[in-house]
């Protein structure tokens, strides 16, 4: 397994890994096993998160794995998969209900890995592009302060350029964590790791460290 590259100041900042087995299922698939340090899953068939827009229906029946926090955090994942078929998606969520969240990570569409994101304010958005990295393993970053949310992505765990600057709703307490699914099919095989935790790095826009 690859390890992890980073600057001294940023291990000082993520020194803590979140042990998996901590957190809270939403959709709870068949085939998961979780470890302090990682988590293994196998999508059960036709899960998928979306609200309304341009499909008409209604999907809360992804797998999520939600961590409680309070305001002003980051937090950032590693996710390893192979994306085969349409709709296959793995990445990172910020959940307040069904009805207001966000997703973001790599999603297989029209034969390519996209980077994009879905943000869901009562009805979903979809902002996607193709991915010229290698879709088998990726970094997800978001963070999160005062109604701000900032979405990063890294192929190394140490340049993280933006994906997404957007308002996000303000309250008390957030889940967050990994999510996967599949709406065309069972069967992806996802590895989460490397899942931190952290009060909000606030770095400045443009420092993609």
């Amino acid at each position: 397994m690859a390890q992890l590259n980073v600057g001294s100041s940023m291990m000082r900042e993520f020194a803590t890994m979140t042990d998996f087995r901590t957190g809270t299922w939403l959709n709870e698939p068949r085939q998961a096993e979780r470890t302090a340090s990682g988590l293994s899953v196998v999508t059960d068939a036709g899960g998928d998160f979306w609200r309304e827009t341009h499909y008409g229906f209604t999907r809360d029946s992804g797998h999520f794995l939600g961590f409680e926090t309070a305001d002003g955090f980051t937090a950032q994942l590693r996710i390893r998969a192979q994306f085969e078929h349409l709709y296959d998606q793995a990445g990172i969520m910020v959940r307040i209900d069904a009805r207001h969240w966000i997703k973001a990570g790599l999603e297989y569409s029209d034969g390519h890995a996209l980077l994009g994101s879905v943000l869901t304010d009562e009805r979903s958005d979809w902002a996607a592009g193709r991915f010229e990295g290698d879709p088998t393993d990726v970094w997800m970053r978001v963070s999160l302060a005062a109604g701000v949310l900032r979405v990063q992505a890294s192929t190394d765990g140490t340049r993280w350029p933006l994906v997404r600057l957007c308002p996000f709703p303000v309250t008390e307490r957030y889940s967050v964590g990994p999510i996967c699914c599949t709406p065309e099919r069972g069967g992806l095989s996802v590895r989460f790791s490397d899942f931190t935790l952290t009060k909000h790095l606030r770095k400045d826009l443009h420092d993609l460290s």
